[in-house]
């Protein structure tokens, strides 16, 4: 399939108002949520469009609680770029099953579970630059 990167351009805007951005994130999940299909056709994925869609709701429910107007338009741009590059099939399957479909969540490991794998990165004090 030959892709035409313009095809999906769209300008970058900022928002006018609350609303507008709302309208703009409904508009990017309408855009994905009808793209699962072909993304699935696309990508010769071994899952049914509505396991994509449901990944798909997931991560636009998991930024549900943003209210900066900045964090709102980054996560807008963010999401009209990946998909710009899953439609043009600029990523590859690893990508798509890693990006969309794997959970965002990591379970929390306690310190013992650290400490047997010799690694403790979290509490490392990072070294003093000068």
């Amino acid at each position: 399939m030959t892709t035409i990167p313009s095809r999906l351009a769209r300008p970058a805007i900022m928002s006018r108002s609350r609303e507008h951005q709302a309208f703009r994130v409904r508009e990017l999940y309408r855009d994905w949520y009808r793209s699962a299909p072909e993304i699935c056709a696309l990508y010769a994925l071994n899952v049914s469009p509505n396991t994509v869609r449901a990944a798909i709701r997931q991560r636009f429910e998991a930024n549900r609680h943003l209210e900066d107007l900045g964090a709102i338009e980054r996560q807008i741009l963010k999401g009209r770029q990946t998909y710009q590059e899953t439609m043009n099939a600029w990523m590859q399957e690893p990508h798509i099953m890693g990006i969309l479909l794997k959970p965002e969540v990591q379970p929390e490991r306690t310190f013992m579970q650290k400490f047997l794998t010799s690694r403790d990165e979290d509490a490392a004090i990072p070294a003093a630059s000068s």
